[in-house]
């Protein structure tokens, strides 16, 4: 990808701006007067808009960019209901999950199920969860976002790695959740920006100059297969990353997208994950909370076009590449004129770091608040759990580092990310509805759905291989609440101590809260209508 002067200038500029407004935020407050509550949660004081955008540029990274346009490529359309689905979810969160998380006060999620359960349940799914967030998640960030950078660039794996890390740990380990939340608000203008103008660019080449609108209707036109949003069994064959083929149904299983297992790894993901809901604890108010999240709402719903589309139109263009996850940056390279290329560079470089920085956060937040000050030091002051954060953040980076390059011979890492997180959330979602609505659920119940939803998983995928892992999630998730609803009832049935009182004025939302969510379920109606 050959950068000219005026491309390297807006990279560069990118670059220092992020870097100086994290250290600047970082520097404000001087470090023997930056708490747990500063440093973890921004000091519980983030507005609405800040919120919404922040969950947008730590949620959309090279998983989305690079991996999700590899599946537009393999798959199509379909891809999108990931986002879709999203929308709809976090409407779901924001009147449900948030007031009773605000109204508890909570740092993390594990905290939350130690006050709804016990410390096992806490201690079990922690565990759960920085195994997840290190070895799937921050890893295959740094993955594809190299990967990226190499096809881009030329650059080297293992320097794009590098590179990566460090501009992620320099503005980000220091200033906490403060500074990836501020920056966020940056980086998200030069992800869609950016974004948007690489998907103009690469549908104006489609259209043979004819512009952005008459590039869509000629890739509808061209390749009408790609934008089928329910899949059916035996009618599309995607790679497989072994060299050979399988059926694009075990990915997206047909009607399961709407009405099954992709709903447990939605709520799960914006409901219930520390990576993603760690912003909106940090609200100054149930209201703004809630705010943000139907804001991201509004971006989700733009994001398929963002990152599910170019790598369509690399389909249809025919792209000359060894497998999906090259598909964007194929398209960069090829059809991104000189002078734009920076700022579509800018877009993903935005996304890559903001999403790597909110998950070294994540991590040294539950590592900090759920293990060392658990089992290491009870009275640890507020300048050491800070400390301790920022060491545990950085340990969780090298780690990442070393593992990433070994990801290198996946197809679709999008798909990867889904399935191996998958063996989380069936049960983490089961356990976190019982504890808000089913007051006679037990720890023993909980503890019993956190240790299954990971033994079913496996043998589920073990024993039924051609079983799609959504429709895997979907029953694992039905397990895991029978096994809770078993332990009820076999240890007397009766309501639990530490059960949650809720009223129907917890879960009343503003009028203008009402207006947007509504707006957002019309828009998905009539894209799913279309696209049947």
């Amino acid at each position: 990808m050959s950068f000219e002067t005026i491309d390297y200038v807006v990279f560069i500029a990118y670059a220092v701006v992020i870097v100086g407004l994290g250290l600047w935020i970082s520097f404000r407050k001087r470090d023997s007067e930056t708490n747990s509550g500063d440093y973890f949660l921004a000091g519980r004081a983030l507005p609405w808009w800040a919120i919404g955008a922040s969950l947008i540029a730590s949620n959309i990274s090279a998983e989305q960019f690079i991996g999700m346009s590899g599946s537009g490529f393999a798959i199509g359309m379909g891809i999108a209901s990931y986002e879709w689905m999203a929308a709809l979810t976090l409407i779901v969160v924001a009147i449900f999950f948030l007031p009773i998380f605000l109204e508890k006060k909570i740092f993390t999620m594990p905290q939350f199920l130690e006050m709804r359960f016990d410390k096992r349940v806490k201690t079990v799914m922690a565990i759960f969860w920085l195994l997840v967030f290190i070895f799937v998640n921050l890893t295959s960030i740094i993955y594809l976002g190299a990967l990226a950078i190499q096809k881009i660039m030329g650059v080297p794996m293992i320097f794009g790695i590098l590179g990566l890390a460090i501009f992620a740990a320099v503005y980000s380990i220091y200033g906490g959740l403060k500074a990836v939340a501020w920056t966020d608000v940056v980086q998200v203008v030069f992800l869609v920006g950016g974004g948007l103008v690489t998907t103009y660019f690469a549908l104006n080449y489609l259209s043979e100059g004819h512009g952005f609108f008459a590039g869509f209707k000629t890739l509808l036109q061209q390749v009408p297969e790609k934008f089928d949003m329910i899949i059916q069994k035996g009618t599309l064959m995607i790679p497989d990353g072994k060299g050979g083929v399988k059926d694009a149904y075990l990915d997206l299983p047909g009607i399961s997208v709407l009405i099954g297992g992709m709903w447990v790894a939605n709520l799960y993901y914006w409901g219930c994950n520390q990576y993603i809901i760690q912003r909106a604890l940090a609200a100054k108010s149930v209201k703004e909370a809630q705010s943000g999240l139907v804001f991201a709402s509004f971006l989700k719903i733009l994001i398929p076009l963002i990152v599910v589309i170019p790598g369509i139109v690399a389909f249809a263009l025919h792209a000359d590449i060894a497998k999906s996850d090259e598909a964007y940056p194929w398209l960069l390279h090829n059809f991104v004129p000189a002078g734009v290329k920076g700022l579509a560079f800018a877009a993903l470089a935005a996304a890559i770091v903001s999403s790597l920085a909110s998950m070294m956060n994540s991590v040294s937040t539950i590592f900090t608040m759920d293990i060392y000050r658990e089992f290491i030091d009870k009275k640890a002051s507020e300048h050491k759990l800070v400390s301790v954060g920022r060491i545990a953040a950085l340990f969780a980076l090298i780690i990442a580092v070393i593992i990433a390059p070994k990801l290198s011979n996946l197809d679709q890492a999008f798909q990867y990310i889904q399935e191996f997180t998958g063996f989380i959330s069936p049960g983490a979602l089961a356990i976190f509805l019982a504890g808000f609505f089913y007051k006679k659920a037990t720890a023993n119940g909980a503890l019993a759905s956190a240790v299954g939803t990971f033994v079913f998983s496996v043998l589920f995928k073990i024993i039924t291989p051609s079983l799609p892992f959504i429709d895997r999630m979907g029953i694992v998730f039905l397990i895991c609440l029978a096994i809770i609803w078993l332990f009820a009832k076999i240890e007397g049935n009766k309501v639990q101590a530490k059960s949650i009182t809720i009223s129907k004025k917890l879960f009343e939302t503003s009028k203008g809260f009402k207006i947007a969510a509504t707006i957002v379920v019309v828009i998905l109606i009539f894209l799913y209508a279309i696209w049947w």
